[in-house]
C-alpha cells in the first residue's frame, strides 16, 4: 500500500517536475539579415547593443548555415529537419505553383513534434509555407502550431505596413492605407500607421506571458530587414520604417537610413524579449536562438558597401557562396550556456529538429538530416556529432547545388556540364580561389556526394542552366 501511494505521488508530481525541467524554446529569425550586419559579428556602422549583449552572455556560432539562400526553402529545412535536397519546399514558387511552396499533410514539422510532446506552440510573423486556397495543407495550424499571427504569403510580407495580417485563418484589418501591387496582399503603404514587426513583438511578448507556466515553443519570424520590393520599384526606397531613429541626422540616402534603422529596431525587439524573460523569472529555463533566414539582400536601393553586410564572406542572398547562406547565430540560456562563448561547430537550420526534440524529451522522425547541437550549447564539444556534408540548391534562373564537407571543403556546380568548383574555407573564406585541380581527391569526393544528395521531388526537378 505504501509503495503504491509512493508510485502514485511520483507519477503525479514527478511528471510535473519533468515537465518543468524541459526548457521553453524560442527561435527568433530575422529576414535577410547578413552575417556582418550585427555588431558582435563585425558590424561597425549599425548599432545592435541587445544582440551584442546576448552574445556576451551566451554562445556565438561562427559557422552556422541557413537552410537555403532564399526564404521558403530555408524555412522548409528549418521546419522539417531535412536538408535542401530532401525537404518539401525547395524554392520560391510564387503564383506559378502555390502548392509547390506549401508543406503537405504528411510532413512532420518541429512544431508538430513539440506539440505532441505537450508544448504550447505559436508562430508569430512570416510563414511562407502555406496559404489559403490550393496551398492550405501548409497552413500553420495544420503544421503543429496552436496559434498564428502574421503573414502567410511572402509577397504580402514585403509590405511592412500591410492592409491586414492573419490571425489563424482570419484576416485582421489594420489602419494602414495601401497601394496594391501584383496581388496576394503585395503593395506599399501611402499612409503608414502600424508597423508589422512592432505588432509581432507585442504578440511574442504576450504569448510568453500567457505560456510561462508550461513548456512552450515560440517561432518568432520577423520581416525586418527584408525590402519592400514593390516600394523600391515605385518609390526607389524599399526600407520603409516608422522613423530613422538614431540615423536620422546621418548624411546618407534614405534607403541607407531606413535599412540601418530596421536592424536597430529589430535589435530592440530582442532586448525586450530577453528583459521580459528575466522579469518573469523564466530566463534560466528558456533557450533563445537568434538567426537569419539567409544572407543579406540588395533590394531596398541601399548601398551594400556602406554596411559590408556579408562580413568576410563573398556573395549575398541568392548566392551559394557563404555570404548567401552563413548567418549570424546566437544562443542564450542563462545558467546553462556559459557567457561569452564562441563555437566553430558546423551546424545549420535542419539541426533545430533534433536539438529541440532532445531538449523536449521528444522523438523526432527517423531518416532526417538533423544532428542535435545540445552538446555544443552545454559546452560538451567532445560529444558533438558532425555532419558528413551539408547541401543546398538554388532554383531561380537555373539550378545550382553545393556541398560543405567537414567545415572546410566547399563544392559548387552551376550546370550539368560545368566543372565542380572547390574552395578551401579554412584558408579562403571568401571563396575566391578554385582548388579543384589542386585537391582532386576532395573534388571527387564532393562530386560523389552531389550526385546522390538529393531526392526526387516532382515540383522541384532540376532545371539546369549551362
Amino acid at each position: 500500500m505504501i509503495f503504491g501511494r509512493a508510485l502514485f505521488l511520483w507519477l503525479c508530481f514527478g511528471s510535473i517536475a519533468l515537465a518543468q525541467d524541459r526548457p521553453n524554446l524560442i527561435w527568433i529569425m530575422a529576414d535577410d539579415l547578413g552575417y556582418g550586419e550585427v555588431g558582435c559579428f563585425g558590424q561597425t556602422v549599425i548599432h545592435t547593443p541587445n544582440l551584442d549583449r546576448m552574445a556576451s552572455e551566451g554562445l556565438r556560432f561562427t559557422q552556422f548555415y541557413a537552410g537555403a539562400t532564399v526564404c521558403a526553402p530555408s524555412r522548409s529545412v528549418l521546419m522539417t529537419g531535412q536538408h535542401h535536397g530532401r525537404t518539401r519546399v525547395r524554392g520560391n514558387a510564387g503564383d506559378q505553383n502555390p502548392q509547390a511552396q506549401a508543406l503537405r499533410a504528411d510532413d512532420v514539422t518541429v512544431a508538430k513534434v513539440l506539440q505532441n510532446a505537450g508544448y504550447r506552440t505559436a508562430l508569430v510573423g512570416k510563414w511562407g509555407l502555406g496559404d489559403v486556397g490550393p496551398a492550405e495543407s501548409g497552413l500553420p495550424r495544420r503544421q503543429g502550431f496552436d496559434s498564428f499571427f502574421g503573414y502567410l504569403s511572402q509577397v504580402h510580407a514585403h509590405n511592412h505596413f500591410p492592409e491586414y495580417l492573419w490571425r489563424n485563418e482570419q484576416q485582421v484589418k489594420l489602419t494602414n492605407v495601401v497601394t496594391p501591387v501584383g496581388g496576394r496582399g503585395g503593395g506599399y503603404a501611402t499612409e503608414a500607421r502600424e508597423f508589422a514587426d512592432d505588432l509581432f513583438a507585442d504578440e511574442a511578448i504576450k504569448f510568453v506571458n500567457d505560456s510561462r507556466d508550461q513548456p512552450f515553443f515560440l517561432y518568432w519570424s520577423m520581416v525586418t530587414p527584408h525590402a519592400n520590393n514593390e516600394r523600391t520599384r515605385e518609390l526607389k526606397n524599399g526600407a520603409h520604417v516608422p522613423d530613422f531613429g538614431s540615423y536620422a541626422d546621418k548624411d546618407w540616402p534614405e534607403p541607407d537610413k531606413g535599412h540601418a534603422a530596421m536592424i536597430t529596431r529589430l535589435d530592440s525587439y530582442v532586448g525586450r524579449m530577453l528583459a521580459e524573460l528575466e522579469r518573469l523569472g523564466i530566463a534560466e529555463r528558456t533557450l533563445v536562438i537568434f538567426t537569419s533566414d539567409n544572407g543579406p539582400h540588395n533590394e531596398s536601393n541601399h548601398r551594400l558597401a556602406r554596411f559590408s553586410p556579408s562580413g568576410p564572406f563573398n556573395g549575398i542572398k541568392r548566392s551559394l557562396t557563404d555570404g548567401g547562406i552563413r548567418v549570424p547565430t546566437i544562443a542564450w540560456w542563462p545558467g546553462k550556456i556559459e557567457a561569452n562563448q564562441e563555437s566553430g561547430h558546423v551546424a545549420y537550420f535542419g539541426d533545430w529538429m533534433a536539438t529541440a526534440a532532445e531538449l523536449a524529451g521528444a522523438q523526432p522522425p527517423s531518416d532526417l538530416d538533423s544532428l542535435s547541437f545540445v552538446p555544443t550549447l552545454l559546452g560538451r564539444s567532445t560529444e558533438q556529432s558532425q555532419h558528413k556534408y551539408l547541401y543546398w540548391e538554388f532554383h531561380e534562373g537555373g539550378f545550382k547545388q553545393a556541398a560543405l564537407l567537414d567545415g572546410r571543403w566547399k563544392g559548387i556546380r552551376h550546370g550539368p556540364t560545368q566543372p565542380l568548383v572547390v574552395f578551401d574555407l579554412a584558408s579562403d573564406p571568401a571563396e575566391r580561389i578554385d582548388v579543384a585541380t589542386i585537391h582532386p581527391e576532395v573534388t571527387n569526393k564532393l562530386d560523389e556526394y552531389l550526385k546522390n544528395a538529393r531526392s526526387k521531388n516532382i515540383d522541384w526537378e532540376p532545371k539546369w542552366r549551362d
